[in-house]
């Protein structure tokens, strides 16, 4: 009996989001990482790409989410947990977009910048450097723990 040849658990978990495992994307100008610590607990409302709406709906209640400062800093800065899984959007008037709720866990030791995430081997095929525009995103367990060693001020295995 010949076996097909599996697709990689990376590629699987890049595409259906069974990692739990997230980044969202957001300009501090608007909402930062200390705005969100104040509040708790925010919405992820306003989300108007098909790619990152589809990530929404796939997101669900503990999964663990970074926090990516966009525009200025261009950095992770902290890790937010899914508190509500995908709901009707109420910014939205088409029932088709959906947002979750989110609370932070913590920050990370040191921002991650966008320059170090660039350049490090294991995380290459980033969607954060590969579709920028994205502000949702699935990523590997292999991705979160490698940006997640970044942002402890360790020395991360390349």
């Amino acid at each position: 009996m010949t076996k097909k040849k599996s697709v990689s658990r990376k590629s699987s978990a890049r595409k259906t989001g069974l990692s739990g495992l997230w980044l969202v994307k957001q300009e501090p100008e608007t909402y930062s990482w200390d705005d969100f610590v104040r509040d708790g607990r925010t919405d992820w409302t306003g989300v108007r790409n098909f790619q990152a709406r589809n990530n929404l709906r796939q997101m669900k209640a503990g999964d663990r989410v970074l926090f990516y400062h966009s525009g200025t800093g261009k950095c992770v800065v902290g890790i937010a947990e899914v508190a509500k899984a995908a709901y009707p959007d109420p910014t939205a008037d088409d029932p088709q977009w959906v947002a979750v709720d989110i609370k932070p866990i913590k920050p990370l030791n040191e921002p991650v910048p966008l320059a170090s995430i660039r350049y490090h081997a294991k995380l290459s095929n980033l969607p954060l450097i590969r579709q920028s525009q994205l502000s949702v995103m699935p990523l590997t367990k292999e991705e979160f723990e490698t940006i997640l060693t970044m942002g402890a001020g360790k020395k991360a295995k390349k």
